[in-house]
């Protein structure tokens, strides 16, 4: 038996507590959540074929809730300024589900479990938790207890060029949609998705150039949605943009935190889920690392027999594990910094390269090139791997 204390209530912490139950019912487990029961920020959440498969396969009871509520697409649709939309079938498909269904679906089943559950609990120091043989940090980017030892975690945060906002709208996308908008002070850039019958998420982005040059620097939140109801019109189909969340907070302008750590242990407390990293939110990889986070703790706690040994476990494949999504994500952040590059070209064309986003040759080939090369070949990283690979290896 292993007394466990995880603070933090979102996705991590309450799907490794979860996980731990079902290995092991003697597990004590303690999820201590600052927000009352039901409030959370954000929206709808994404996620694709692969975790679907990963969830029904490790906690069928969860994953069958999940997906009851969850929203599927498998087209993307793109409206480009006044150009006709542009619709293309997805090759995997996706998922979106409401930030708070979700957390409801999880701490209920942690509930059924025997995981105890205590909202309104803010932990500021591992002394709060005296007695706990694992202390599990899964209280997001702003974690306290990593800021706590952020000089032994090693952590790091780099801020991202453009700005961009976290929205919900009443209009639901039936496809994953992106719309890209030009105005006097350049471009601006949604996309949006659905994650219920009657919701959908809307994130806005632009550069800071046209974020000021728009007013948004003086505007409140009030004057921004309306500003971007108009610009966005033809997409919203005359549905507001909403921003005020179930927590009660007003939706703001961010610069988004790409957030490293040198070393995700300390002793017995340990890192999980954005308070160990972040990945730039055009990937929809955020839920996705977080559950895959708690999964491998769970396997690394049960497979090696001392804790020291355990977490140096989980942090090194882990690490290893989320390395391809950190680059996807640098170079997908990268080619919206440099969208005026893409943008003009004909609609198909800057369909195909939002699609290779991830690509981290794109930034470095003209666009038309890589187009062309990627129509050729069926995949510019075949060839270049064909190119590049040492003579020694030919």
């Amino acid at each position: 038996m292993v007394k466990v204390a995880c603070v933090g209530g979102g996705p991590a912490g309450l799907y490794f507590a979860i996980l731990m139950k079902r290995t092991d019912p003697s597990h004590d487990i303690t999820v201590h959540e600052r927000y009352p029961e039901g409030s959370t920020y954000g929206w709808g959440v994404t996620y694709w074929r692969e975790l679907h498969d990963t969830l029904h396969a490790i906690d069928p009871e969860s994953a069958r809730a999940i997906g009851d509520d969850s929203i599927r697409w498998d087209t993307w649709q793109a409206h480009v300024h006044d150009r006709p939309p542009l619709l293309v079938d997805h090759w995997d498909g996706g998922y979106g589900i409401g930030r708070g269904r979700l957390l409801a679906i999880l701490a209920d089943r942690a509930h059924d479990l025997g995981v105890r559950v205590e909202y309104e609990r803010e932990i500021t120091s591992e002394a709060e938790l005296a007695g706990a043989d694992l202390v599990v940090a899964c209280d997001g980017v702003n974690s306290t207890l990593r800021e706590r030892h952020a000089d032994h975690f090693g952590t790091q945060v780099a801020l991202g060029r453009n700005v961009y906002i976290w929205l919900g709208t009443t209009k639901v996308f039936g496809s994953f949609t992106f719309a890209f908008t030009d105005t006097p002070h350049g471009w601006i850039w949604c996309y949006g998705y659905g994650y219920s019958r009657d919701r959908s998420t809307c994130v806005v982005e632009c550069s800071p150039e046209t974020w000021e040059g728009l007013g948004f620097h003086r505007s409140g939140e009030a004057d921004s949605l309306g500003l971007l109801g108009k610009l966005f019109a033809d997409l919203l189909d005359g549905h507001p943009l909403i921003g005020r969340g179930t927590n009660g907070e007003s939706a703001r302008w961010l610069n988004f935190r790409t957030l490293t750590n040198q070393t995700w242990r300390r002793g017995n407390l340990v890192l999980m889920g954005d308070a160990a990293h972040t990945t730039h939110y055009s990937v929809g990889a955020g839920t996705a690392l977080a559950l895959g986070d708690a999964a491998f703790l769970v396997h690394a706690l049960h497979s090696r027999p001392r804790l020291d040994s355990a977490l140096a476990f989980y942090e090194r494949e882990r690490k290893s594990t989320i390395r391809c999504a950190q680059r996807a994500a640098r170079n997908s952040a990268r080619w919206y910094e440099s969208l005026p590059r893409y943008v003009t070209l004909p609609p198909e064309q800057m369909f195909a390269l939002l699609g290779q986003r991830h690509s981290a040759l794109l930034p470095y080939l003209p666009p038309r090139l890589y187009h062309g090369l990627d129509q050729a070949y069926g995949s510019v990283a075949w060839l270049w791997s064909k190119i590049a690979r040492p003579a020694s290896r030919r």
